[in-house]
């Protein structure tokens, strides 16, 4: 992901590279239980919130310690559906917690639950 991180003197919007994105990402907040194991190899469940959503996964902020292409297991608290997924980014830790991006093993549009998803987030679905 691309993005400028610093106000310009211009003051022109954040500007994220959609070329490399599969899906439209949303900007939703959405309660998740996310399970797995940490880079010590012991359980953990966490509850926490999506930052940012698309069809193929999300960014969230977790305080457990993984590590990039380790599987954990993400449930949606409103609707109970799980889906496996792959920490494909791990950001520098931040009052405790990291902000990671996971990617869904099977992509998904409809597992967050929007009623009218970008265009864009058609996917095969099994």
């Amino acid at each position: 992901m691309r993005a400028r991180t610093q106000p310009q003197k211009d003051k022109e919007p954040l500007l994220l590279d959609p070329g490399r994105r599969r899906s439209m990402r949303v900007l939703l907040s959405v309660p998740i239980t996310v399970t797995g194991k940490n880079t010590s190899n012991q359980d953990f469940q966490e509850e926490t919130r999506t930052l940012v959503v698309n069809a193929h996964g999300a960014l969230i902020s977790l305080a457990a310690r993984v590590a990039a292409a380790q599987e954990v297991t993400l449930a949606n608290k409103a609707t109970q559906n799980t889906q496996k997924c792959r920490i494909v980014y791990v950001g520098a830790a931040q009052a405790g917690k990291a902000q990671m991006g996971i990617e869904f093993v099977k992509p998904s549009r409809t597992f967050w639950q929007i009623d009218f998803p970008p265009d864009d987030w058609v996917v095969p679905e099994d």
